[in-house]
C-alpha cells in the first residue's frame, strides 16, 4: 500500500516528495519552527539529509510516511505518521504492531490557525480507519504547551515524562520529553463526543 493522497476541509495532504525540498528548507529555515527540535536553523545540507530521512519513512511501513500540507495551493508544512525509532517509543503491552507516531511542523506564519490540529485529525483517521493502527503517539519537549495542546485536543493523553541524552541540551530540557497517546478506542470515543 503506497502513501494515500489526504484532504481536511482546508488542507491537502499529499506524500513528501523531492519536488517538497525548497518547501522543507524554508520551513527548517526559521529558529522559531526549529525551537524544540534543534534550538536553531538548520542549513540547507542538513535539510537534503533529512529530506531523504523522511523519504525513507514511507518504505518502512506500507502506508505511513510524512505528508507535505497545501493550503489554497500554499505549503503550510509537513505531517507525519511514522513507526516508532527507540525501543521506548510506544511500549504498550499486547500493542507491538499497529503503532505510529504523529508529528507535525508548520511554517510560523500559519501557526495559531489551527491547522496543526486539522491535519492531525485526518491522520489519526486515517491511521486508525484506513490502516488499522491500534495506537498512535506523540512526543514534545515538556515545555512546549502549544505543541502539548495540540496533542490533548486530538484528544490525546499524558502518558509520561522521559528524559533522553543530549549533546547540547536545549533550554526546557532539564524537564524532559512528554509522550502522549491514544487509542483507536479512545480515538472512536473522541470523535463522537466532538463532532
Amino acid at each position: 500500500m503506497s502513501q494515500a493522497k489526504l484532504r481536511t476541509d482546508r488542507i491537502d495532504l499529499v506524500p513528501l516528495a523531492d519536488e517538497h525540498l525548497e518547501h522543507e528548507i524554508e520551513l527548517d529555515a526559521d529558529p522559531e519552527v526549529m525551537r524544540y527540535l534543534t534550538g536553531r536553523a538548520r542549513t540547507r545540507e542538513e535539510v537534503e539529509a533529512a529530506h531523504r530521512l523522511r523519504l525513507e519513512a514511507a518504505g518502512r511501513v506500507p502506508g505511513l510516511g510524512f505528508w507535505a500540507g497545501f493550503v489554497a495551493g500554499e505549503f503550510v508544512g509537513w505531517w507525519i505518521l511514522e513507526p516508532p525509532e527507540r525501543a521506548d517509543q510506544g511500549p504498550v503491552e499486547g500493542q507491538a504492531e499497529g503503532q505510529a507516531e504523529l508529528g507535525y511542523r508548520l511554517l510560523r506564519r500559519f501557526w495559531r490557525r489551527g491547522l496543526a490540529g486539522e491535519g492531525a485529525r485526518e491522520l489519526l483517521r486515517h491511521g486508525f480507519e484506513d490502516l488499522g493502527l491500534n495506537r498512535v503517539f506523540a512526543e514534545t519537549m515538556a515545555v512546549n504547551a502549544a505543541s502539548r495542546a495540540t496533542m490533548a485536543s486530538l484528544g490525546m493523553t499524558y502518558v509520561r515524562t522521559f528524559h533522553q541524552d543530549w549533546d547540547d541540551p536545549l533550554p526546557g530540557s532539564e524537564q524532559g520529553e512528554v509522550e502522549y497517546a491514544i487509542t483507536r478506542d479512545q480515538w472512536l470515543s473522541h470523535r463522537a463526543t466532538h463532532t
